[in-house]
């Protein structure tokens, strides 16, 4: 490990509203940026869809916390990564996600993953 390494991964995989887990994620991003953290936060999987835009978490009952994402640049977390290969076997495409994420192999999350002291999976 390098003395560049990233401090902090978090690595989301599941969907936004199942469970609190996406919520608790974002929480965390937030809270640990605040503490002076450098935060990596990487969507796979199902995590993908936690970037959708036109979300109506309302109609199942749920708040709309996704909303938290446009705030991530105010906590000066620039680094946000998507898996291409989940958006593409999802149907999806950079497009049609709520903020920008830098699109990238399973295999390239895997070698960005490694450079983090910690990585913490949601």
């Amino acid at each position: 490990m390098t003395e560049s390494a990233n401090q902090l991964a978090v690595l989301n995989r599941c969907g936004p509203y199942a469970g609190n887990s996406a919520q608790e994620s974002l929480e965390l991003v937030m809270a640990m940026s605040n503490f002076g953290q450098e935060v990596s936060v990487f969507f796979i999987e199902d995590g993908v869809y936690q970037l959708l835009t036109n979300q109506s978490p309302s109609t199942i009952g749920r708040k709309h916390f996704t909303k938290g994402f446009a705030a991530l640049h105010f906590y000066d977390i620039e680094n946000i990564y998507v898996c291409a290969n989940s958006l593409l076997e999802r149907g999806l495409t950079p497009d049609d996600l709520m903020m920008e994420a830098q699109a990238l192999s399973k295999d390239e999350i895997s070698g960005l993953l490694q450079n983090h002291k910690q990585v913490i999976r949601f």
